[in-house]
């Protein structure tokens, strides 16, 4: 057991300065990292690295440069997987506290900004958002929109995204006259 140990010890370079690792060590050590981080991120939230809240990137932010240091040695091996650990179990914590707890899951994540309804733009909530008119037209291009009178509803999630509702148009009304004394035929596209 002890010449485990010691061949463990030996291959991720444990107790030795990060300028003494070798290439294989630090090569192995992030092989390590990375199969490590990939189960805590799976044991994790789900969707802290997808479309995410402020709250969740900063935990990307952390826990990158928490393992990165065990990588290159520059924190101690263990220890530094031990607080990525604790970091993503910390994190989970408080999602679930601030799913039960509106108001600590508004402190903690924010809230949607209403930006449009019904066509007309709320400028203050733009300002607010630090938000442009032509931040809003890129976003209602790519919803498939040209303006605003196209909008019912437009909000400024918690993930940064402007989510858009697209306003109904009014059928188009088109007769048609097939012959004389035949009724004429309106038809309604919408």
């Amino acid at each position: 057991m002890d010449e485990i140990a010691a061949v463990v010890r030996f291959a991720l370079g444990l107790g030795l300065d990060g300028k003494e690792l070798g290439l294989g060590q630090m090569v192995l050590r992030a092989v390590v990292v990375y199969v490590v981080t990939v189960a805590m991120v799976r044991l994790g939230k789900k969707r802290f690295m997808g479309k995410a809240t402020a709250f969740d990137v900063i935990l990307g932010i952390m826990l990158g440069s928490v393992v990165s240091r065990a990588i290159t040695g520059n924190a101690p091996f263990v220890p530094a997987l031990g607080a990525a650990a604790m970091l993503i179990a910390l994190h989970a914590a408080i999602s679930a506290i601030g799913c039960r707890f509106h108001g600590f899951g508004w402190l903690v994540k924010g809230d949607a900004r209403l930006l449009v309804r019904d066509g007309t733009v709320d400028w203050a909530a733009m300002r607010r958002a630090h938000l442009t008119q032509r931040d809003l037209d890129e976003d209602l291009r790519r919803h498939g929109m040209t303006g605003v009178d196209q909008v019912t509803e437009a909000r400024l999630e918690r993930n940064g995204d402007i989510s858009v509702i697209k306003a109904k148009s009014a059928p188009k009304v088109v007769e048609i006259a097939v012959a004389d004394g035949v009724q004429t035929v309106r038809v309604e596209l919408g």
